[in-house]
């Protein structure tokens, strides 16, 4: 995101470039902490002019560049050649925001004259055999990652969004007032949106891709595509502003995906945990609720952090980061993927309640079922105590050459013994029996409807 070659006042947000220039966005798969980072902070890398006051507010939400590197042009080769192209200058940066999501940007500019068809050929071999770009003879990615030293290699995602500051004749004729030149416009801006691959007469009209405040025709133009934006006639500061709102979008798109693949795995370990251990669910479901609790932390501070106009609040931003959300589709993701994660702690919550209301009425039993062996134990054990103790007398009524048990002797003491313990269990027995029948429903259905049906429980193998 370098200032390129202008001309104009700094303070004016509209300049003349000279030689084109094209920012590469390209999400990477994989996570790194941008703590120790020795590059500095965006604000102080490059050049955003009136908004960086807005960015040092914020400056602890901006991706921090973990990589920087300008490269020689004739170093960099695509896998289809130059396509005519000259390049003046390549830098190289790789960038990640504090929740460990990684953004390659390649930053480009053209030395000659571009034409739209070669710069289209260009950007769709940049984008769709990205993997394939070499730096010195190398893999780009190859490159950076040894630079990174990072334990997982990283890898590239799905998002790509490249923007083009034309410059020189591509300018003008972009910004071309007269009759016969801004008939081409549509044409032009067709060939390098969609990289020729939509016929001119297919084609939604400019003003459809244009966000509505950042027309100003003969002086800037702004259009769009989802995968490439042409920013014509802005000064630098404002072409590294648009740049650094496509970096949020992008690196928010990639969090979106992510948060949706982890709430699909979270889902499924949930479905396929079996087991009956208590502990072993307790620990599935502290490793479920974790895994949610960043799912959350990334919808908050990986995708609403970036799609909203706390950054940078100017209407010129706004305007481009509103019209590129809704082209691709964020803000309904956002909803759909926090939606998605809400229900999953809700299911996740029911699980917790369902186990402890288990556990809840095993230790129940296992109390009734000890206080019925206690009470058992001290039934049998008292007549035993009571006929032992009368037999340990010296009483007139225990003779020594009788055997204790004889019971025609000492029947009326073994009687006498248990007859009041008997006497008590059978009453127990009729008064439990009673509070049983007269206890009812303990959980009634309201108004006298009958219970609505529950769905069987999943079984072991999944159906």
């Amino acid at each position: 995101m370098g200032p390129g070659t202008s001309s104009g006042s700094a303070v004016l947000d509209s300049a003349t470039r000279e030689l084109t220039r094209a920012v590469l966005l390209f999400s990477l798969a994989g996570r790194m902490s941008p703590d120790g980072s020795r590059l500095g902070a965006l604000v102080d890398r490059y050049d955003f002019g009136r908004f960086e006051p807005h960015l040092r507010t914020s400056e602890k939400v901006l991706p921090v560049p973990v990589l920087a590197h300008r490269a020689t042009p004739d170093d960099l080769h695509l896998p289809h050649g130059s396509h005519g192209l000259d390049l003046a200058s390549v830098d190289i940066t790789v960038v990640a925001t504090p929740r460990g999501d990684v953004t390659q940007v390649l930053d480009c500019q053209f030395a000659a004259d571009t034409e739209p068809a070669a710069l289209a050929a260009w950007l769709a071999d940049t984008c769709f055999e990205r993997a394939r770009i070499r730096l010195a003879g190398r893999p780009l990615l190859d490159v950076l990652n040894e630079r990174l030293t990072l334990p997982t290699p990283l890898a590239y995602g799905q998002n790509v969004h490249q923007l083009v500051f034309p410059g020189g004749r591509l300018l003008h004729d972009l910004l071309a007032d007269g009759a016969a030149d801004a008939s081409r416009r549509p044409g032009l801006l067709n060939k390098i949106v969609y990289r020729g691959r939509m016929p001119a007469t297919h084609t939604p009209d400019v003003n459809a891709t244009t966000p509505p405040n950042l027309r100003n025709h003969g002086v800037t133009l702004s259009a769009h595509g989802r995968g490439v934006c042409v920013q014509a006639g802005w000064a630098p500061h404002v072409e590294n502003g648009l740049t650094l709102v496509a970096l949020g979008m992008i690196s928010a798109l990639a969090t979106l995906q992510r948060t949706r693949l982890a709430a699909f795995e979270t889902m499924r370990a949930n479905e396929q945990a079996l087991t009956d251990s208590p502990y072993e669910i307790r620990s599935l479901i502290s490793r479920l609720s974790a895994g949610v609790n960043e799912l959350q932390l990334d919808l908050a501070f990986g995708v609403e952090a970036y799609v909203d106009s706390l950054l940078i609040p100017e209407m010129l931003m706004e305007s481009f980061q509103s019209s590129l959300r809704d082209a691709l589709g964020i803000r309904d993701s956002l909803d759909n993927s926090a939606r998605m994660v809400e229900r999953l702690t809700s299911v996740i919550s029911a699980r917790s309640a369902a186990l402890d209301a288990e556990l809840a009425e095993r230790d129940d039993r296992r109390d009734r079922t000890v206080s019925a062996l206690v009470a058992a134990a001290t039934l049998i054990a008292l007549p035993p105590t009571l006929l032992l103790t009368f037999f340990g007398i010296n009483g007139t009524d225990v003779r020594a050459d009788r055997s204790i048990l004889d019971l025609g002797e000492y029947g009326t003491a073994y009687a006498l013994a248990w007859l009041p313990f008997v006497v008590l269990v059978v009453i127990g027995y009729v008064l439990l029996r009673r509070v049983s029948r007269r206890s009812g429903r303990l959980l009634s259905p309201p108004d006298g409807r009958p219970p609505a049906p529950v769905p069987p429980p999943r079984s072991a193998a999944g159906s």
